[in-house]
């Protein structure tokens, strides 16, 4: 992590200056704003930790609540997510508090005795190699605060306002005036350039802009318990799919800390029915079911932490934003939805949360750089194209997934789910579960995939996989994904052909000096005043050791001068890390290189030769403004 490039200044260093506009903010709610979000949730938040590293666009967030959540909901932080909050700075932490989900095992009725459960199966929650960061616990009020802390410390210096709930949206060509109400049934109207609802299930943005939630009906019910207790089942701090023969069905859910767990247990129809009624949902009642399912194991639970009931269906609206089917290529939208406001589905493979903040991470970026002027407004477009998509693909896994789970376990020569189907399903699906399936189609921002052998480990359309590095200014030996921050800007990785970078022959060199010209992409596009790698980022990797190059011999654009001191910023350049050869873990040309092109939010959006820079230029036309446009 980079500071000090203004001058040094003593304190918490990660406590960022504020931007002048903060001394000129209201007190209160503002009337104006560019962004309006209205939510606090996972999305809302990911939403305006994104934005608050935007200080020049003015956002406010709302939340019907009176304060931040404090307990219970969402847990389960796939790798996929965890790799976003490294944009934020914010990994660490997540990390360091969460559980470590590292294996998962299965139980399933015993053959000699069908009223007993034993366990068959046991296998990794994370195929090896898939992410440097592993699966993790969080209770979500614990995520959700680091993320206003981030804001807070933000140059924006953003805040939520709590207490207030969405009861109309008014759209024009121009923005919309959302009318917000206080619990005492005061109202006060907030004029936004863009509104975006985060607001759930229960959306009133949704309502306002004319969408549904359309799909399957709530068709199964759950209760769900964070609980300190005694148990002799042996596999308590592991994570569990328990099937019964016929008393339902159990997820197991360690928590962090040690101690707590999460239990999540199907209710049955019939055998439950009293329970569907939710006046009569009691902890007591929740763990006597968990009780019927672990038979002949027993769980006392002695403290609730949370509990609830919810009932299962997937759900999906048609668009994620204010603008009719057939005015998608006329008009530019104005209003979004994002999270549990446009899909719904179960909490059993874990992804709800996860792909709220993914839909947040899409938008997040593309507001701030259309608003800050450096890219065009067509980009917003893509949001709802991308992200429906993908929220279609979890809305058919979540239903055969649940479909699974709760179905019950086959006997011999009965009707019912094979145990080991059903861990064989599991691991084939893991790379959806921990997010990292994803792959976004060709659009404006993410090319045709032209020359997928130049980097066979970076497929156009995927997150870019991060990978082991040294840094050639200080030998330090990092994740090369980390570089990144969640500050807007597109990032150009040059991975070097094999020629020293300092001779003639090196067609990595020759690009870096056409990067450095008045023709590149860089000068085309970068206003004038902004720092040089503010809207795009160029790093290299190069193929020799780091002590076999020489710092002072580096292309200018890999050490380029910021700030008001002009200082050098020395953190450009990488070489490979003998342990892990990033050449060969993503199984890069080492003879030709190649041009990695990655998006703000980390998925790789080309692919290039080295010796075609005209070809970089050309696809930054199609998104970015000319510098000369902002003079």
């Amino acid at each position: 992590m980079q500071f000090y490039l203004d001058g040094y200044r003593p304190g918490d260093p990660l406590i960022e200056q504020p931007h002048p506009s903060v001394a000129d903010r209201p007190d209160g709610l503002p009337t104006d704003v560019d962004v309006l979000i209205v939510g606090c949730g996972p999305a809302g938040l990911v939403l305006a930790a994104q934005l608050a590293n935007f200080p020049e666009i003015r956002t406010a967030i709302v939340d019907r609540r009176d304060g931040p959540l404090q307990v219970g909901q969402a847990d389960g932080v796939a790798v996929r997510t965890v790799e976003m909050f490294e944009a934020f700075g914010l990994a660490d932490r997540l990390i360091g508090e969460g559980y470590w989900v590292n294996e998962v095992t299965f139980w399933r009725p015993d053959p000699e005795d069908r009223s007993r459960i034993t366990r068959t199966g046991r296998v990794r929650d994370v195929e090896e190699g898939l992410s440097e960061f592993p699966h993790v616990i969080v209770n979500q009020a614990r995520m959700l605060a680091y993320l206003r802390e981030h804001m807070e410390r933000s140059p924006s210096r953003l805040r939520p306002h709590y207490g207030l709930s969405a009861v109309g949206v008014d759209v024009d060509p121009d923005g919309a005036t959302v009318t917000l109400q206080r619990s005492t049934g005061e109202t006060a109207a907030v004029r936004a350039r863009y509104v975006v609802g985060c607001d759930g299930a229960r959306s009133a943005v949704r309502t306002a802009i004319g969408r549904e939630l359309a799909g399957d009906p709530m068709n199964s019910s759950w209760g769900v318990l964070d609980v300190l207790a005694v148990t002799d089942f042996p596999d308590i701090r592991l994570k569990c799919a328990i099937h019964s023969a016929n008393q339902g069905n159990l997820l197991i859910i360690p928590r962090e800390g040690g101690y707590l767990v999460r239990l999540y247990i199907e209710l049955d129809q019939v055998a439950d029915a009293e329970l569907l009624d939710r006046q009569n949902v009691t902890p007591e009642k929740l763990a006597a079911v968990a009780n019927r399912i672990l038979a002949p194991y027993t769980i006392d639970v002695k403290d609730v932490g949370w509990w609830s009931v919810y009932d299962i269906g997937q759900r999906l609206c048609d668009r994620f934003d204010d603008v009719p089917a057939d005015e998608a290529t006329t008009r530019l939208p104005r209003v979004f939805i994002a999270g549990d406001a446009c899909h719904t589905h179960s909490a059993k493979a874990g992804q709800g949360m996860n792909v709220s903040m993914a839909d947040a991470w899409n938008l997040g970026w593309k507001l701030g750089t259309v608003l800050r002027g450096t890219a065009r407004p067509e980009l917003l477009r893509t949001y709802s194209a991308e992200r429906q998509v993908i929220a279609q693909e979890l809305i058919d896994f979540d239903r055969e997934f649940a479909a699974m789970f709760s179905t019950a376990p086959k006997d011999e020569g009965g009707d019912g789910v094979d145990p080991e189907e059903f861990q064989r399903y599991f691991v084939q699906q893991g790379r959806f579960t921990a997010g990292v399936a994803t792959r976004y189609a060709p659009s404006m921002i993410t090319a045709e995939a032209r020359f997928p052998s130049l980097a066979e480990g970076f497929p156009v359309g995927m997150r870019f996989h991060s990978a082991r590095v040294i840094r050639l200014a200080d030998a330090r030996p990092l994740q090369l994904g980390h570089v990144a921050r969640a500050d807007g800007a597109w990032r150009v990785y040059v991975f070097a052909d094999r020629a020293d970078p300092a001779s003639p022959e090196s067609r990595a060199r020759r690009l870096c000096e056409f990067l450095a010209s008045e023709k590149s992409p860089l000068a085309r596009f970068t206003p004038a005043g902004a720092e040089p790698d503010s809207v795009i980022d160029v790093r290299a990797v190069f193929q020799q050791g780091h002590r076999e190059l020489a710092v002072d011999a580096l292309p200018p654009v890999l050490a380029p001068r910021k700030g008001r001191f002009g200082l050098v910023d020395h953190e450009k350049a990488f070489c490979p890390d003998p342990a892990d050869d990033v050449f060969d873990a993503r199984g890069i040309d080492r003879d030709a290189g190649c041009v990695v092109v990655v998006r703000p939010d980390q998925y790789v959006a080309d692919v290039l030769p080295l010796d075609d820079p005209q070809a970089l230029g050309d696809f930054f036309a199609a998104i970015l403004v000319e510098a000369e446009a902002h003079a």
